[in-house]
């Protein structure tokens, strides 16, 4: 299987085998334009969970809870003490419950304290105030975080490619990338925590990186697109994104591999909030970084450029000279020859295959 997986890559970078990625791009963006309606809908309704951390309110803790954790009988606990509360109960670990509720009283929170003490024999209850001018601050420095980045990306980008349409493409990924996942963590209802804020902004960093390296190939296949006229840019734009799939698939399974791990272990197994929220964003974001970085950002990159004037004519003038049979429509493996790239088994010029080494000749004296 390894070997046929290894095949499938070689024969994709030679151009062997090909897919039209980007002369299908109307579907991407269908796509793409559906999931993003349905992620707006999700965060209107039932809309993101906000944690205690940015709402307030106070926080209970029981530690070493003997034999079943009941989590109804510690809201009810809550509820015979302070009426009207909806209480939210998560388990901690093995043997260990959180409670919290709104914003208590000193004396209201003592009298909770007591009650989930002796409602749980043996346990210990700690309490905490958590006021929303922490979470507030948290939210405001990533919002200023999200601004910083996204302008040392265009720079970066435009300088680095010498090409705006490329950062253009980049950020609309970017953007296409986070509201899907904070639509999927709305629809999931979890609370959302500093360590969710964090997942989204590295989610930003690894659709980024993916983009780049992506990008970094189209430049290199179109750097002589107008100085030919056999293949369009859009036909060498779609090589490159072929040339990187394994790549980005083989980058993306390595690192879903263990976020998935943390995901199950901390959702299932622990129970713990702060591994499966970070973990829950981590692993959405990069699946749907990996689809926008080859689906989204490179068919976008190639829309802005066909609106280019002289793209448009070599376009134009390229399919002109095929309707004309002046030059035939050429195959994937032709395209990735005109790049620079030598088909599996090809050799270099001059070279000749299956001739014997001949011996060395003295030079005569």
């Amino acid at each position: 299987m390894a070997a046929g997986f290894a095949q499938w890559g070689n024969d994709l970078y030679t151009g062997r085998r090909s897919y039209d990625i980007v002369g299908r791009r109307r579907v991407w963006y269908l796509i793409s334009a559906v999931l993003l309606v349905a992620s707006a809908f999700l965060l209107v309704k039932p809309g993101l969970n906000p944690g205690i951390e940015f709402r307030g309110g106070t926080e209970f803790v029981i530690a070493g809870v003997e034999g079943e954790r009941d989590q109804q009988k510690a809201i009810d606990t809550v509820q015979s003490v302070a009426p009207g509360e909806s209480p939210e109960v998560t388990n901690l670990g093995d043997d260990s419950m959180r409670v919290q509720t709104a914003e208590l009283t000193d004396e209201e929170g003592k009298e909770v304290a007591d009650a989930l003490e002796a409602a749980f024999p043996g346990s210990e209850v700690s309490r905490q105030f958590v006021g929303p001018t922490w979470g507030a601050d948290v939210s405001r420095k990533a919002i200023t975080g999200i601004g910083v980045f996204l302008v040392f990306v265009s720079l970066v980008m435009t300088l680095y490619f010498r090409n705006w349409r490329m950062a253009v493409a980049a950020l609309v990924a970017l953007a296409h990338d986070l509201v899907i996942t904070v639509g999927v963590y709305a629809g999931i209802g979890w609370e959302v925590t500093p360590a969710t804020v964090i997942g989204f902004l590295t989610i930003l960093g690894y659709s980024i990186y993916d983009t780049v390296v992506v990008f970094d190939k189209v430049r290199e296949n179109t750097a002589d697109a107008l100085d030919q006229t056999r293949f369009t840019y859009a036909e060498k734009a779609n090589l490159a994104v072929n040339q990187t799939l394994v790549r980005s698939i083989n980058t993306s399974v390595v690192a879903l591999l263990p976020v998935g791990a943390i995901l199950f272990v901390g959702a299932v197994v622990l129970g713990a909030g702060t591994l499966r929220d970070i973990a829950l964003a981590l692993f959405v974001g990069m699946l749907i970084g990996t689809f926008s970085s080859v689906f989204i950002a490179t068919p976008i990159e190639v829309t802005l450029r066909e609106r280019e004037p002289k793209i448009k004519a070599h376009t134009q003038k390229v399919l002109a000279a095929r309707a004309a049979g002046l030059v035939d429509a050429p195959d994937s493996e032709a395209i990735a020859a005109g790049s620079g790239v030598r088909p599996a088994g090809q050799l270099r010029p001059g070279s000749h295959q299956g001739q014997a080494a001949q011996p060395k000749r003295n030079k005569p004296r």
